[in-house]
């Protein structure tokens, strides 16, 4: 999504319960510290919503614990953070959603609120 509040948790939570209800194993992570979405992510897939923060936890770790929350799944979905680029302040790109997305090799399905404002 190019913004917060463009609809990122709305669509990835429907995508993963969809996914579920046709009787996947659904693997749910958020980029970023946020632990409100993957609670979401966790009542819509009935697996644990996992975080993937290349600050806290740093680069070389994101894809091992993508892959650790994944084992035994059929499919991941990863809902962003903020805009498509935004992250650490001052640090570029360290953190953003395409970060994690480039370390995962992990194609972007990109939001946009297309509402008049």
């Amino acid at each position: 999504a190019p913004a917060s509040n463009s609809g990122k948790t709305t669509v990835a939570t429907g995508l993963m319960a969809a996914f579920a209800a046709r009787g996947l194993a659904v693997s749910p992570h958020k980029v970023g510290p946020d632990y409100i979405d993957p609670g979401y992510h966790s009542l819509a897939t009935g697996r644990p919503g996992r975080n993937l923060d290349a600050y806290m936890c740093g680069t070389d770790l994101v894809a091992p614990l993508f892959a650790h929350g994944s084992a035994g799944c059929d499919l991941a979905v990863v809902e962003g953070v903020m805009g498509l680029y935004d992250g650490a302040s001052g640090q570029g790109e360290l953190a953003s959603t395409a970060q994690v997305a480039k370390l995962l090799k992990a194609p972007v399905v990109l939001v946009v609120d297309a509402s008049s404002q």
